[in-house]
């Protein structure tokens, strides 16, 4: 997948929590609108109440289940970007409405990523959005940007992707565990106690097969 977005968000201090902000979530995704634009020729109209709501029905979900970034916090980093992917998905705040002429060739993008934009523009840029944000933060955070599965380039999966979100949001989550290399959730892909590093990580802490955070 083409993240060229990834390095713009990578450099902005503290982003993990500038884009807990209305503002700069904003902001950002209308950059990488425009970045996508740029790389691939899609115009997109953004609809800012639509992605007002996106980000206010994450942000809720995110501040329910922050705690659970104390026990894996870069799985729960994925988990939240998994989570805006829902809700742009299910609110569909940008639309594309044509296409424009690319201003130079340098700006164009991948051909393997060529066919899934056209596929499907708006679910790219959401995709794409979330990816590069994991990637950015994970690189602040932890010095290295987690390694994205070549399936992300494989149109057969783009179309599986859609069929799949368009019956049920929620399974966005899985996808963009898969894009990124983890093995998902099918059965509760958006609860975060189901997710296997975050079992894991209590099952080592615990020493007891976990169902739950760890009591006090």
């Amino acid at each position: 997948m083409d993240i060229r977005f990834k390095d713009e968000l990578a450099s902005m201090p503290d982003l993990r929590h500038r884009l807990r902000r209305l503002r700069w979530f904003r902001a950002t995704f209308r950059a990488s609108a425009r970045a996508v634009t740029e790389a691939y020729g899609i115009r997109f109209v953004i609809d800012d109440a639509k992605l007002t709501r996106a980000f206010l029905d994450w942000i809720e979900i995110a501040e329910a289940d922050k705690k659970f970034a104390e026990i894996d916090r870069a799985d729960f980093i994925v988990f939240a970007a998994g989570l805006v992917l829902r809700e742009l998905i299910r609110q569909d705040p940008a639309k594309a409405t044509g296409e424009v002429s690319r201003q130079n060739d340098e700006a164009a993008g991948q051909e393997s990523t060529e066919e899934i934009v056209r596929f499907w523009p708006e679910g790219f840029l959401y995709t794409n959005y979330c990816v590069s944000a994991v990637a950015a933060i994970h690189e602040q955070e932890f010095g290295t940007a987690p390694t994205i599965d070549k399936c992300a380039d494989d149109l057969r999966t783009w179309w599986s992707y859609r069929e799949n979100v368009t019956e049920m949001p929620a399974y966005a989550v899985a996808f963009l565990d898969r894009f990124l290399g983890s093995e998902p959730n099918w059965v509760s892909p958006d609860h975060v106690p189901s997710r296997r590093a975050m079992r894991q990580m209590l099952q080592s802490l615990s020493g007891q097969p976990a169902t739950g955070l760890p009591t006090q």
